[in-house]
């Protein structure tokens, strides 16, 4: 285990084995995000040549459905309402005559993290004994979710309620710019399913020539996201689970490079970026290792089903792999997770 003094960090006496936790002070909540320095946006500045600019969100009703996530669900709209009435195409004259407005006005329930989106550090925590005295729920840099996460405990019928703790708005706040990097799986795997780990991921990056240095973001085309469109929100759990390339969070291999890159986030096109569940691995484990790692030891954000195709293409014909990446999540004190709407500019 990698130990803290406990003056240092109020929360734990050690932490987890190839975590970060209290790197960036005791109180950090936006994990590799801290990488994304000043000098990281001027560095994304300098990859734009054209002013060309990609939206990287899938339409937030895709994929259609539950079949990914039978707890997440499409957005819903309604309107709201006015004098009793759906606040849609309101001719205001019947309120006052003299008026010659018509009002519209919406309302939408959304789930978090159901179509291009980041998990927040709240989403992914683990049992960890951080100062001998038994294994506990635990998230990014320690916080406890008894006391500093869901103090009080949280009821399935709870309204209301936020994280007190690795609430998005904290990912917000640091605006999420820079310089991105795409290494484009698709190209070489194609879209059957493709476990991908550290040897087949080096080898595409030696073929196209792609660096990633620390604070660069990370994007990973596997051609996911089109697939999910062919289906026209209508999506087949065949097709899903066989297609595209998924990395394969059970290559320590694989963990050690993210680990040592410096990388500042992931997205990825394809749902959890990692293959879900992992394989099978003897004893207590994670299901999810790439976010134990990412999420829980490290605090960086992962993008789940963005859209990469058209992008990726441009970068490939113009011999390119780096852009600029502006990507802030809703500003949504104590939301775990956000819907993106994701912009390259090359």
């Amino acid at each position: 285990m990698n130990s803290r003094n406990q003056g240092s960090n109020p929360r734990w006496r050690k932490r987890p084995r190839g975590s970060n936790w209290g790197d960036w002070g005791p109180d950090d909540q936006v994990g590799r995000l801290n990488l994304l320095t000043p000098e990281k946006v001027r560095e994304g500045i300098a990859e734009v040549s054209e002013g060309r600019t990609f939206c990287l969100s899938l339409p937030l009703d895709f994929p259609g459905g539950n079949l990914l996530n039978a707890r997440r669900h499409p957005p819903r709209l309604q309107p709201t309402v006015r004098n009793g009435k759906p606040n849609l195409n309101y001719v205001m004259a019947n309120d006052k005559p003299s008026s010659t407005d018509v009002m519209s006005d919406d309302a939408v329930l959304l789930h978090t993290q159901y179509s291009t989106q980041w998990d927040g550090l709240a989403h992914v925590g683990g049992l960890f004994d951080s100062d001998d005295c038994g294994t506990q729920p635990m998230y990014y840099n320690g916080f406890r979710a008894d006391r500093d996460v869901f103090p009080g405990g949280y009821t399935v019928d709870d309204a209301g309620r936020k994280v007190s703790a690795l609430g998005i708005e904290r990912m917000a706040q640091t605006c999420v710019q820079g310089r991105a990097v795409m290494i484009d799986l698709r190209h070489h795997l194609g879209d059957a399913r493709t476990s991908v780990g550290y040897d087949t991921l080096m080898r595409i990056m030696e073929l196209d020539k792609v660096a990633v240095a620390t604070g660069d973001m990370v994007c990973f085309h596997t051609g996911f996201a089109d697939v999910v469109l062919a289906m026209r929100g209508q999506p087949d759990h065949h097709t899903l689970e066989n297609a595209c390339a998924v990395l394969d969070g059970r290559d320590e291999r694989l963990l050690q490079w993210i680990s040592e890159s410096g990388l500042a986030a992931i997205a990825c096109d394809n749902y959890a970026v990692e293959s879900h569940p992992a394989a099978h691995k003897d004893g207590r484990c994670s299901d999810v290792p790439l976010h134990e790692l990412c999420i829980f030891k490290l605090g960086i954000h992962l993008g789940e089903l963005w859209h990469l195709t058209p992008l990726a293409n441009w970068l490939r014909e113009h011999q390119r792999s780096r852009f600029l990446l502006t990507a802030p999540p809703l500003a949504l004190p104590g939301a775990i997770g956000s819907p993106v709407t994701p912009v390259a500019t090359v």
